[in-house]
């Protein structure tokens, strides 16, 4: 196994530094020593947060000292760990593309020399790994964007962005969870919300998670709108890989 470096970040924080490589197996490393961590329910552990190659964790020292905190990691990372199938969680996001909803699709799919059709078709074949969250609450950083859709940003960014809207910037496709600036080529939209702070949990889905994005009619974009607006849609997921 290659070696985690512990190292401190600031008076209340340690940094584990996982593999400089950005690879499916490293997240998933990383997601399983976050699920360990929540498992063990370490005191003073304040939260965790993770990134393409590490993991910070926020600790009190009030409560648990930097000794102490660098020793629980110590012996927490010498326990065999896996993230398995088992508890791997897809989630659906319908998207309905094009037109008014995707005003930059013709253009990804003349840089992609394909049809519209063949963009969505290719963009919504693959589930897509949530690598980590930041940017914006709820912006999810996704891996996998087939090599054939990587498209340059705008060279002139939009002052607005309306949350939904689902992009692709560069080697990386996403969705917007705000209304925001932003540079991306924007294909699509969702009606979900997948940043509510109404909600319990705000943020719908996590890193470690895949996103399937699922096409949609205008009509069914409508009805799941309604059904998102009065709190009563739900995203499908599949768990263990299905």
């Amino acid at each position: 196994m290659d070696e985690i470096k512990i190292l401190t970040a600031g008076d209340s924080a340690i940094l584990l530094e996982f593999p400089q490589k950005i690879t499916p197996a490293i997240n998933q490393r990383i997601t399983a020593v976050m699920q360990l961590m929540r498992e063990q329910h370490i005191e003073g552990v304040v939260d965790v947060i993770p990134a393409f190659c590490s993991l910070l964790v926020n600790y009190d020292p009030r409560i648990i000292s930097y000794e102490e905190i660098t020793e629980r990691m110590h012996q927490l990372l010498k326990i065999e760990i896996s993230a398995g199938e088992d508890r791997k969680r897809i989630i659906e996001i319908p998207v309905c593309y094009g037109g008014v909803y995707g005003p930059d699709m013709e253009t990804v799919a003349r840089l992609a020399k394909m049809t519209p059709e063949q963009v969505i078709e290719l963009h919504s074949s693959r589930d897509y790994l949530i690598y980590m969250l930041g940017f914006l609450p709820g912006f999810s950083y996704l891996g996998g964007l087939d090599e054939r859709l990587h498209t340059p940003r705008l060279a002139n960014p939009r002052i607005k962005i309306s949350a939904g809207s689902v992009g692709i910037g560069g080697s990386q496709t996403g969705i917007y969870p705000l209304d925001s600036p932003g540079g991306w080529q924007l294909i699509g939209m969702t009606p979900v919300k997948t940043y509510d702070p109404g909600r319990e949990v705000p943020i719908l889905f996590e890193a470690g998670d895949y996103i399937r994005f699922v096409p949609v009619t205008e009509k069914e974009y409508f009805r799941i709108k309604e059904l998102v607006d009065q709190e009563q849609y739900e995203c499908t997921i599949h768990k263990g890989g299905a």
